[in-house]
């Protein structure tokens, strides 16, 4: 099971973009930085604009930030990129017949919900800005 990076993508695009260092964030020098091709990074762009969080151009290279990384919480970016947002999921069909199998999504359920609710908390408090701290604490 290979997780989605849609929303590792979006945080790496809009940390790139913040630091403003000094060529245009286009969709080749990111895909560069990312590791990908430019065709997911334009991808990106696309849901992380509708979200209000960045701007393009047509016919002009570069993504540019709509608000400073201060002011964007890593859970705004999980919304912007990810149609479900659940982090977990249940497995389907179990035995109904076996007291676990009739039982078990339920009890999971109450724990995931708690779990996932703990991470928007966090995702909620931790700003793209804070990203960007701890990579030039790094450095």
């Amino acid at each position: 099971m290979k997780s989605d990076t849609r929303f590792s993508i979006a945080v790496h695009v809009l940390t790139l973009v913040g630091t403003e260092c000094g060529v245009d964030a286009t969709s080749e020098f990111i895909a560069g930085s990312v590791g990908v091709n430019p065709v997911t990074i334009r991808n990106i762009a696309s849901m992380l604009r509708k979200a209000g969080l960045v701007s393009t151009s047509q016919g002009k290279a570069g993504i540019v930030l709509e608000r400073n990384l201060d002011n964007i919480s890593l859970l705004e970016v999980l919304r912007a990129v990810e149609d479900d947002v659940d982090i977990f999921g249940l497995h389907q069909n179990p035995n109904p017949a076996c007291p676990v199998g009739r039982h078990i999504q339920h009890a999971l359920d109450e724990v995931y919900q708690r779990a996932q609710q703990a991470m928007y908390t966090q995702l909620s408090n931790t700003k793209v800005s804070d990203i960007l701290d701890g990579i030039y604490s790094m450095l």
